[in-house]
């Protein structure tokens, strides 16, 4: 199994990021997947650029995983040092990945979160798979940590590591941390967001944003089955999760048929949203193998 930090094999704690089962499913996988935005840097792919030039323009060192084909075998004879001939008329490609870390993702069982990073991972396993780039980008009340951009299979170890820290705490604003990803990219890529999306703020608006800077954006909402179909009744008192507010509530019928309208109306916004602007929207239970979430992504479905 793959974990962002060494564990003992019979260790009975938290499922892993990456288990051995999932990562041969996203080996086939990350065969299929296609990223519509291409950044412009040099890198791996053709640039889908009519009348590009085939001109070459310079080296990067070998990292494991690259396709071997794309060895210098000239330069590696004088060298000694295995390196990839990049061309002008190819293109590098970044997957970001936006992982909601707000309080309210402690919920279910296994959380929210859990479900998100390991969504997340797989994102990022898929994409540095295939000798491309993936930056991690963790939202609070904004932007909370921004990791570097790992590129290639070695990148890997440091894109789970990052992972594992991510804890749900606080609140959020997932609008401006969506803002401030597009402002902090040079060049579109593949822009993914993961989170329950219980913000009250004007996502969808940023989301637009995001689309129409060019970036390939794709919305994985991640949900617990208690959302689904509360259990609660009767008289209670309720905790904001990221406010620490207290609201006294009488969960009768009509208040469950509210909320169920409520809940029902924010994924049909973000699914509306998507099949608007040609985008990807997935729903993810905690509760289930995410596999098919991971496949329907790959598809670009619209759930």
């Amino acid at each position: 199994m793959l974990r962002a930090s060494s564990s003992d094999p019979s260790d009975s704690g938290p499922e892993p990021l990456l288990g051995a089962s999932f990562v041969r499913e996203l080996e086939v996988l990350q065969r299929r997947l296609e990223i519509r935005a291409r950044s412009g840097g040099a890198g791996e792919h053709l640039a889908r650029r009519r009348g590009g030039s085939a001109e070459f323009k310079e080296h990067r060192a070998y990292a494991p995983g690259d396709d071997m084909r794309r060895i210098d075998w000239a330069a590696y004879a004088r060298t000694g040092e295995p390196v990839l001939k990049l061309f002008r008329a190819e293109e590098d490609v970044i997957a970001r990945i936006v992982c909601d870390a707000s309080a309210s993702l402690d919920f279910g069982e296994p959380t929210k979160l859990d479900a998100a990073r390991r969504l997340a991972a797989a994102i990022g396993y898929m994409s540095l798979a295939r000798s491309e780039r993936a930056q991690l980008f963790v939202a609070g009340d904004g932007i909370a940590r921004k990791h570097a951009p790992v590129r290639g299979r070695a990148g890997l170890a440091a894109l789970l590591r990052a992972l594992d820290g991510v804890k749900a705490a606080g609140g959020t604003h997932l609008a401006r941390a969506i803002d401030a990803v597009v402002r902090q990219s040079a060049r579109p890529g593949l822009l993914c967001v993961v989170s329950d999306f219980f913000d009250p703020g004007p996502v969808t608006a940023a989301l637009g944003r995001a689309a129409q800077a060019g970036h390939d954006v794709a919305v994985l909402q991640v949900v617990a089955a208690e959302e689904l179909a509360p259990s609660f009744e009767g008289d209670l008192t309720l905790e904001d999760a990221e406010t620490g507010a207290l609201v006294d509530v009488t969960l009768d019928a009509a208040a469950l048929a509210a909320y169920a309208a409520r809940f029902a109306g924010l994924c049909e916004a973000l699914r509306g949203w998507a099949r608007r602007h040609g985008a990807t929207y997935v729903r993810a239970r905690s509760d289930e193998p995410l596999e098919g979430a991971v496949r329907r992504f790959v598809s670009r479905s619209v759930d």
